[in-house]
């Protein structure tokens, strides 16, 4: 994180490409990260929108939020939608009817169009290849449509669909892990980023941006009305799932890992959960066992950040030898 202890606000593009004046939640994680999202994109970009939260806030007819070409999809062919909007503008280049300057084509959806109803198209399009970045803001549950829980729901968390009880935990499964299953499509990049790390996030989709190829990136957006959590603490909420451990930042390019904020101290899982009702039920063997998983966990994934130094490093040892012999 040393590149962002510098003063640079000013730095920031001023202008507004998700417009104020929207109708989400106070205190809405997801209408941040969004906006964050878009200082990052260049004028010449093409938003396809699964439908979800920001669709329902920032699109109604007449209004609109959006200060860029935007298309509105279903749940469940958003990334097929972007995919064929970015075989078009190829189209269009080889005829020479198209844009002079090169666009790129935005996918964004939540948790439940990505992890479950989208996934399908999702696949299909990472494993063609297509030049394209999707951002699954992830509220880890269906929030939208009343709170039903989705597989990013967290193991433990009482949605409506997944309520707390005396024969229920509430949600039974684990969260599925969405960046693992995008880096197992060999695609150029995948990284995990939250809008309480403003400067992260935004150096994340800008390097998503700039890779020739598919492009993955999912972000954590706290949800007060799904998480039940004031709407004033959305930000030190992201910072405690990163600081717990239970939502690690990292990067992972051409199948390398990257650690962006490494927590070797973690704080306990418990100061994250006491700060929302979803997990208010949860007893003290409950809370052991997911602290004992989020450890175990993040221990892969600082293992792997240290196997993809070490290849680096021999990357460049080998280079600097093959420059010395032909020298």
């Amino acid at each position: 994180m040393e590149k962002y202890t510098v003063y640079a606000p000013r730095l920031i593009p001023k202008k507004e490409k998700f417009a104020p004046g929207h109708r989400a939640c106070i205190g809405c994680g997801e209408a941040l990260a969004v906006r964050l999202a878009c200082k990052a994109f260049n004028e010449n970009t093409v938003v396809v929108n699964a439908t979800g939260c920001m669709e329902i806030v920032a699109s109604q007819l007449p209004y609109t939020s959006w200060r860029l070409p935007w298309i509105h999809t279903l749940f469940e062919n958003t990334a097929a939608v972007a995919s064929g909007v970015e075989a078009a503008l190829k189209v269009m280049k080889r005829k020479g009817t198209g844009p002079k300057a090169a666009v790129k084509v935005i996918a964004i959806a939540g948790d439940g169009g990505t992890s479950d109803i989208g996934l399908q198209a999702l696949s299909g399009a990472l494993e063609r290849g297509h030049n394209f970045l999707y951002i699954c803001f992830d509220n880890e549950a269906y929030m939208n449509t009343g709170i039903q829980r989705s597989s990013a729901t967290p193991f433990g968390a009482a949605t409506t669909t997944s309520p707390a009880g005396k024969a229920s935990i509430g949600q039974f499964s684990w969260k599925k892990n969405m960046p693992a299953i995008a880096v197992a499509h060999d695609i150029p990049y995948v990284a995990t980023a939250c809008p309480s790390y403003p400067f992260d996030m935004m150096n994340k989709v800008a390097k998503a941006i700039a890779v020739n190829g598919p492009a993955y990136l999912h972000v954590l957006s706290v949800c007060p009305t799904g998480w039940r959590c004031p709407g004033d603490i959305t930000v030190r909420l992201g910072r405690l799932a990163v600081e717990t451990g239970i939502f690690p930042l990292y990067e992972v390019e051409n199948g390398e890992y990257k650690m962006s904020v490494e927590t070797p101290h973690q704080r306990p899982v418990q100061d994250y959960f006491k700060l929302q009702g979803r997990f208010r039920h949860l007893s003290e063997a409950d809370v052991i066992l997911i602290q004992e998983r989020v450890k175990r966990e993040y221990e892969k994934l600082v293992e792997k950040a240290k196997n993809g130094r070490k290849s680096e490093r021999a990357k460049t040892e080998s280079r600097a030898n093959t420059d010395q012999v032909s020298a």
